[in-house]
Formats: structure tokens, C-alpha cells, sequence
């Protein structure tokens, strides 16, 4: 018997935001009889509760809906509000601030489906925001419906959904431009297919379209001041509270672990102390007002996740010691992945904050100091 047969067939990774929370979307859908927009699978304040939560009290009772996107609660209202009056939503924002999650929640509760997306990259062609043809049809039959391919773009105009394109400026400014005739006019023609009632493909009622943008980032292409002014821009920054982001590294590095196939174990204080080193180093300043130079890579909440589940997989299946041992090596990792000089400031950041907390008497900072040379 080989490896492959001797396993059984895996569950998937992750589900999309549809599947992973069809329950709550199914009780908010007949919870909320109110007036909805034209195509919408909920009303606009499901929306805004199914991303931002009941609170602590159960809807009628029965069902408490969990919050899935740490934020103020106003941006996501100014977003729903946008999509609702079917104009282009942008998000944008620092790297790891979970721009594509917000992306995905609002097209999975507004049209029930987060799968009509295009990942730009400076490959990306016009195909993916437009149509493409089955060259085995064409050449057989020629110009027709069959033989089109839809985009998830074209997809989403024609059955009345959200399309999401991720990372839009990373895709050349001619293809970006695909968009500003179907963000205005709201329809596709088909040259191929003109003087036939499939020459020109209209928007159905709620279809629109959400991208996302880092700000910091490099290779990207500027958008046209045409194709701005088709989108709403919407700033996702950084976790303010920092309870509240350590909240959040911990149930994701807790599901990042379990899906590994094992149990989180890494201690609270440890989590408290990796989110202050990414917000201090984030911020350029720590929580008791001292200065620190910031790194040129992006000290974000992703990145404090990915850090916390990877100590939570080394703990479960290469048990060493002390989890804190871990840390610096796992920081260094991060910091160093686009300039070498960031080495420099995360070794001055340890003789700065770290070193001071150490002084004033804390065990965990003090071992965090005592662990320096782990940076060398």
C-alpha cells in the first residue's frame, strides 16, 4: 500500500466566508425582513451586523452573531452604503490590514458568493476583467455565446453580484482602464458578436464591484484620475485597540493551529508581548511613549498572526523549552524581508523598549532581553 492510498481524502483548508458562516447568513436573511436593494441577499444593516456583530445579547434570542472584522463600525456602514447605491468600492491601506477579508464578508453577504474575484497581478490581461474565447469553439464554430468565456467581472454583471478584484494596482494601467466603461456605462460589448443579441452584455441590478490596494507597496501602477472617480475610497487601517488585536492573533493563530492538527498552546502573556513588539514597532512609538525607529517592512496584525501560529505549531510538534526562546528568531524573520537594515532597528528597538521594560522589572521582558543575541 503506497502513502497516497493509505490516506484518507482532507477536509479543505478554508472555506470561503459563504460556507464558514452559512448559518448565521441563513438567520440573518430570515431575521431581517426590511427593504433591500435590488439582487441583495440581506438587507444593509444584516450586512453591517453580520461583519461587525450582535453584541453580547442573541438576535431574538436565539442566535448571537460573532464579530469577524476588527474596526470601526462606520467604515463598514460607509461601505455597505456604497455598494447599496451599486458604485465601486475601494479599499486600501497598509499591507496585512485585512483589506481582502472585509472584501470577501461584504460580497458573501450582499449577493451570497465571494467567489467572482480577479487576483491582479502585472500579468493580468484584459480577459479577466472582460471575456475570452474557448479557441477550440472558435476555431470549429466561430464567433458565438458558446465559444465566449465569461470573466468573474462579466459573470457578475450578468447574474447581478459583487465582483472583487484584488490588488488592482498591481495590474498595468491599460487593463485597470477595462474597468472605467464598465463602472460607467455598465455594460461589455462583444465586437465579435455585434448585430446579435449577445453583442452586448448590461449589468443586471446589483452588480458592482470592490478592489483592494496596498499603499505601501512596491511594482504598482497608479491608478487613471477616470478610474478613481468611478470608486469610493475606503482608508483600513491598523487595530487601534490593542486588546483587541490580541483577541484577534489569537483566534486566528488558534485556527491556524487546529487546522494543523493541533491544540494552541502558547501562553497568553507571550501573545500580549508579541502584539506590543508589532504595534511598537509599528507605530514608531511604545505604549509608554517612547521613541522607536519603525521598520521599513510592515509590522502588521497578518503578520503577528502568522508569527503566533507559527510558535503554536513549534509548540505542539517540536517541544524545545520555552516558547519565549522562539520569539526573536520568528521577529528577525519578519523584519528582514525587504531591507537588511531593518536588522539594525529591531536590535536597537531590544536596547531601547525592551531593555528599559527588562530594568523596571518584568520577568517576560526581562527574558526577552536576556535573549538578544538570538538576533545576531
Amino acid at each position: 500500500m503506497t502513502l497516497t492510498e493509505d490516506r484518507a481524502p482532507s477536509a479543505r483548508q478554508v472555506l470561503p466566508a459563504e460556507e464558514r458562516h452559512a448559518a448565521e447568513l441563513a438567520f440573518l436573511a430570515a431575521h431581517d425582513s426590511g427593504p433591500r436593494p435590488p439582487g441583495w441577499a440581506l438587507t444593509p444593516r444584516a450586512v453591517v451586523t453580520f461583519i461587525c456583530g450582535s453584541g453580547d445579547e442573541p438576535l431574538d434570542g436565539r442566535m448571537k452573531i460573532a464579530p469577524k472584522f476588527v474596526g470601526e463600525r462606520a467604515l463598514v456602514e460607509r461601505c455597505v452604503v456604497t455598494l447599496a447605491g451599486e458604485r465601486g468600492l475601494l479599499l486600501v491601506g497598509e499591507p496585512g490590514t485585512a483589506k481582502s477579508m472585509l472584501s470577501e464578508l461584504l460580497a458573501a453577504a450582499v449577493c451570497g458568493t465571494s467567489a467572482l474575484t480577479v487576483q491582479g497581478t502585472a500579468g493580468t490581461t484584459e480577459d479577466a476583467f472582460r471575456y475570452g474565447w474557448n479557441y477550440a469553439l472558435l476555431l470549429a464554430q466561430g464567433p458565438s455565446r458558446t465559444a465566449l468565456v465569461d470573466s468573474p467581472v462579466l459573470t457578475a454583471m450578468r447574474s447581478g453580484r459583487v465582483a472583487r478584484v484584488e490588488e488592482i494596482t498591481r495590474c498595468l494601467p491599460e487593463v485597470q482602464d477595462a474597468l472605467v466603461s464598465i463602472l460607467s456605462d455598465r455594460r461589455v460589448s462583444v465586437p465579435e458578436l455585434a448585430g446579435s443579441e449577445d453583442g452586448q452584455v448590461a449589468a443586471v441590478a446589483g452588480f458592482t464591484v470592490i478592489a483592494t490596494a496596498n499603499l505601501r507597496d512596491r511594482g504598482v501602477s497608479e491608478m487613471s484620475a477616470a478610474l478613481k472617480r468611478r470608486f469610493n475610497f475606503e482608508t483600513v487601517g491598523p487595530i487601534s485597540d490593542a486588546d483587541a488585536e490580541v483577541s484577534l492573533v489569537r483566534r486566528q493563530a488558534t485556527a491556524v493551529v487546529e487546522r494543523a492538527g493541533a491544540t494552541f498552546g502558547v501562553d497568553d502573556a507571550v501573545l500580549d508581548a508579541l502584539v506590543t513588539v508589532f504595534r511598537d514597532l509599528r507605530s514608531g512609538r511604545s505604549a509608554e511613549g517612547w521613541d522607536v525607529e519603525r521598520p521599513g517592512t510592515v509590522m502588521s496584525t497578518a503578520e503577528a498572526v502568522q508569527v503566533a501560529a507559527s510558535l503554536g505549531v513549534a509548540v505542539a510538534y517540536l517541544p524545545t523549552g520555552d516558547v519565549l526562546d522562539l520569539v526573536p528568531g520568528h521577529l528577525l524573520g519578519v523584519v528582514r524581508k525587504d531591507d537588511p537594515a531593518d536588522h539594525g532597528r529591531l536590535l536597537g528597538y531590544w536596547d531601547g523598549p525592551v531593555r528599559r521594560r527588562a530594568e523596571d522589572g518584568s520577568a517576560m521582558w526581562r527574558r526577552l532581553w536576556d535573549l538578544r543575541e538570538n538576533l545576531r
